[in-house]
């Protein structure tokens, strides 16, 4: 079959470029024609993959303007605390769990591409533990996708109230992640972690 043209999108590089990584062996099913944090694809693409690394699910106003700029489906790419029904409201085409295996990622970008189904089956692993995620900022220090995500969104000004609210995680879930990073780190303070963030290639989405 004719490789499905697969544009990358989200806010950090490393994260897009981790993805495309992972994919690269899938090269006879999907072709990477983009990687990129921008909001309009200008290369020919069938499905956008949208990873929501660093966005909160709440009024994510960058999926709104990606569906509007775009011909291709929008796919949503995230963990479930971004809803599906949130995404696919927001004119997402179709949502993945991530954590699962390329073979299965890819299996699932080709099946909402066809119009198979919308929702990827969840991923059988525990995310914090799964090995088959593309890079993120901070992992370099052992800092988990969870804890990493947190972070990003501490480095956006967000309060912990903030953060469990729109990313519909319990205030005591985003405290735990916060204390576990915090003492990867080695930081006391949230104006520490924001440095150490900033310092470490966590760039504030806009």
């Amino acid at each position: 079959m004719t490789p499905i043209r697969l544009a990358l999108s989200n806010d950090f590089q490393v994260v897009i470029a981790g993805l495309a990584a992972m994919l690269a062996d899938h090269s006879d099913r999907v072709e990477i024609v983009a990687v990129t944090t921008e909001r309009e694809i200008t290369e020919a693409a069938d499905v956008i993959l949208y990873d929501t690394f660093g966005r909160l699910a709440s009024g994510d106003e960058k999926l709104l303007d990606i569906v509007a700029k775009n011909d291709a489906k929008v796919v949503v790419y995230s963990w479930d605390n971004y809803p599906v029904d949130g995404a696919l409201q927001h004119g997402a085409a179709g949502y993945i769990h991530k954590g699962l295996p390329p073979d299965e990622l890819v299996d699932a970008v080709v099946a909402i591409h066809e119009g198979t189904y919308s929702e990827s089956k969840p991923a059988s692993v525990n995310l914090d533990e799964q090995q088959t995620m593309p890079a993120w900022p901070g992992q370099d220090a052992g800092l988990s996708p969870r804890e990493s995500e947190i972070l990003g969104f501490i480095a956006q000004g967000f309060t912990n109230e903030d953060i469990a609210r729109r990313a519909y995680l319990s205030i005591n879930t985003v405290k735990t992640y916060i204390r576990t990073a915090y003492r990867k780190m080695g930081v006391t303070t949230r104006a520490q972690a924001v440095g150490w963030a900033l310092r470490n290639g966590f760039d504030i989405p806009s």
